[in-house]
């Protein structure tokens, strides 16, 4: 008597696909796109107008997945960077846990998705806006500026500064002063942000030949650029009181956390060591965040 053969499912297998479709998730960098999510929820909230909740949706996600494209595309063509750098020799491109024509085949079909669906279902300016960021950020960005001027955080944190001005164009068709000055507040905090993270991680960047303003300039030059990009950000974030869009509340908390970001930068400043550059780095992400979690709580119709 023949025994049937019976197929036991592979562990290995199954652990495999999970890997692998974790590993295609991390190439979005969730931690980047929460920030993006938030800043295009507020974008949205406070646009005046009304827009369908289903659209409204639509809007979040699409530039979601906007944002993700861009992260994965940047990850491919990175990929012979990060392997050199401790902070991203594990992605799952340098590691090759995921094959680059399959990383940038995901890229491209969730950007062209991204856009198509909001141009088509939301409005067109708000899909124009999408692709451009999505343009600027691969194109401009990553393959242009990030590897040929210290200038690159400053020029491609444009890409970063566009969400909640597609959100906002989302609602309203329209582009006025606040969307801009929501972009603003984004594209100067980004130096400070980016160039504390470099200040401590700079031995990375120059030994994968990115040419960070650490890097190029050293790090005296930069912590000076990274206070002259502060004060330029102060006066922008108080802009929307100016504008009647909130009241003395955010002036207030928001006053207060400028005060806490300049004295920081100061301490980071004074400081050879660069033990500090790593608490500024992280107290920018919550002085982003205060910031347009205050503009959402705080808002007047305008």
């Amino acid at each position: 008597m023949r025994t049937a053969n019976i197929v036991v499912p592979n562990e290995m297998t199954s652990e495999g696909n999970t890997s692998e479709l974790r590993d295609f998730i991390a190439l979005m960098k969730p931690r980047v796109m929460s920030l993006v999510i938030f800043t295009s929820l507020v974008g949205l909230m406070i646009a005046p107008g009304h827009i369908h909740p289903v659209l409204g949706f639509t809007t979040i996600l699409c530039i979601s997945l906007g944002a993700g494209a861009s992260a994965i595309i940047n990850n491919w063509y990175d990929r012979d960077i990060d392997r050199l750098m401790v902070r991203t020799q594990n992605r799952a491109l340098p590691a090759k846990r995921v094959a680059p024509q399959d990383a940038l085949a995901f890229g491209v079909f969730l950007a062209v998705l991204s856009i198509a669906i909001l141009a088509l279902c939301v409005n067109l300016l708000s899909g124009l806006i999408l692709a451009v960021t999505i343009g600027f950020y691969v194109f401009i960005y990553t393959m242009w500026l990030k590897r040929t001027t210290p200038q690159n955080i400053v020029i491609g944190g444009a890409a970063g500064a566009f969400p909640p001005m597609i959100s906002w164009a989302a609602v309203t068709g329209d582009i006025t002063l606040m969307p801009v000055v929501l972009f603003l507040i984004i594209f100067l905090w980004t130096p400070p942000h980016f160039w504390a993270l470099a200040l401590y991680k700079c031995k990375d960047y120059q030994k994968a030949g990115v040419p960070m303003m650490p890097v190029v300039k050293g790090d005296l030059h930069t912590k000076k650029q990274m206070i002259f990009y502060t004060l330029l950000l102060i006066p922008v974030t108080l802009a929307p009181y100016f504008l009647s869009v909130v009241g003395l509340p955010y002036l207030a908390i928001v006053s207060y956390l400028n005060l806490v970001f300049l004295y920081l930068g100061y301490k980071v400043y004074k400081d050879p060591a660069q033990k500090l550059a790593p608490r500024m780095f992280g107290f920018s992400i919550l002085y982003l965040f205060a910031i347009f979690l205050l503009l959402m709580l705080d808002h007047r119709p305008i």
